[in-house]
């Protein structure tokens, strides 16, 4: 049974807003402040940001080899693998949110599709707000995880608009505390992505292109207008406070937060080493 705010505590969460930052420090700060709310040194948080330059991330377990780097480094454009599983996204022109925060809060208990469930419902009220006539996809998807782009294909719970996803998501769970994050694509060409991935020939590229198109989409695309950044974090901030019963604060990472964010920038999330891995 879906809950309703009436069904939470009021509870109290910290709202990071971020300016755009290189891949490798996203997910560096994603996984610090992971670390934090584990140790009971951090409270729950909702963090909204963008990346600066464009950059495609792998999930957690994704062959380096879904990747063309020779692409890649034509445009320009970064790569990083994230802590969450999935598949490849690539992210600009996008609003990105991570909520960070421990597995005993009612929010957040239970198995990963309780949370995830509880979250969509959060989701699919900000994306709401937007005027965005969204769903959230129940269907069962067994090849979802086989394609190399994570916007091909909804899993359980993920937000679709017409049958196509607009909102994607993944976990990563420790033992005291979890984190999903997720982005929205505000606009722009879906299938650019596909430039920088290996395909064994043009046309197998080409089909892939025309694929995503035909099961993704952005908010642009549905409403026919721009929606700023500002605008979708707006609606991210009410959505959640609304359907999850939080009182979001603004505030800053800690000191504590930006020692370990450097630390795991450099053994991990900006260590070429780890990031090029081919069989995790």
């Amino acid at each position: 049974m879906e809950k309703n705010h009436r069904d939470y505590p009021l509870g109290k969460w910290r709202l990071l807003i971020s300016d755009a930052l290189p891949g490798s420090a996203n997910m560096a700060l994603d996984t610090a402040i992971l670390v934090a709310v584990e140790n009971g040194q951090a409270p729950p948080t909702l963090r909204l940001y963008s990346w600066a330059p464009p950059c495609l991330s792998l999930g957690y377990s994704q062959s380096y080899m879904d990747i063309d780097q020779d692409q890649l480094l034509n445009l320009g454009w970064d790569v990083v693998r994230r802590p969450t599983g999935g598949r490849a996204i690539l992210h600009t022109d996008e609003l990105t949110y991570a909520v960070i925060g421990p597995r005993s809060d009612p929010r957040l208990e239970g198995g990963l599709m309780d949370s995830y469930q509880r979250l969509s419902q959060a989701l699919a009220a900000a994306l709401s707000l937007l005027g965005l006539p969204v769903e959230i996809h129940q269907g069962k998807n067994p090849l979802a995880h086989h394609q190399p782009v994570c916007f091909e294909n909804p899993s359980d719970f993920e937000i679709t608009v017409a049958g196509k996803k607009i909102i994607g998501s993944a976990q990563a769970r420790r033992k005291n505390a979890l984190l999903q994050h997720g982005s929205l694509p505000l606009g722009g060409d879906l299938t650019r992505i596909t430039r920088v991935l290996a395909y064994s020939s043009p046309q197998d590229q080409e089909l892939a292109a025309r694929t995503l198109l035909n099961k993704a989409v952005t908010a642009r695309d549905v409403l026919g207008k721009e929606i700023t950044w500002t605008q979708a974090a707006e609606a991210f901030r009410k959505g959640f406070s609304e359907v999850l019963n939080i009182k979001l604060e603004e505030g800053r990472i800690s000191g504590a937060e930006q020692t370990q964010t450097e630390e795991l920038l450099r053994i991990q999330f900006a260590n070429q080493e780890w990031t090029r891995q081919t069989d995790i």
